[in-house]
């Protein structure tokens, strides 16, 4: 079962991110890298325990991609306990996804 979180207001994403590990991806509809990187995410999400995954649509939220300096789409965020653990920018394989965000978790 896919457990990603689809964001529908900037007040979930604070919720979200407040306590946790969450891994966030930047994307935008219209991003063909991130239309790529969707399978590879939703796999992952199934596969990785204690980290929730939310999904940010830039073009919905371009406050909270500002926030973060997201300047380049897909970019995927790490946060802990509301603290910025690690960023990546741009697609990967899943292994180095998967990699990424165990060793970052």
């Amino acid at each position: 079962m896919v457990k990603i979180i689809e964001l529908d207001n900037k007040e979930d994403f604070d919720s979200t991110i407040k306590t946790g590990t969450t891994l966030v991806d930047f994307y935008a509809q219209w991003c063909g890298p991130c239309q790529a990187m969707k399978p590879v995410v939703d796999r992952v999400s199934e596969e990785i325990d204690g980290v929730k995954f939310l999904s940010v649509d830039v073009d919905k939220f371009s406050d909270i991609a500002q926030t973060y300096q997201v300047m380049s789409i897909p970019t995927f965020v790490i946060i802990k306990d509301s603290e910025v653990k690690s960023v990546k920018n741009g697609a990967m394989s899943e292994s180095d996804f998967k990699t990424w965000v165990e060793k970052n978790k």
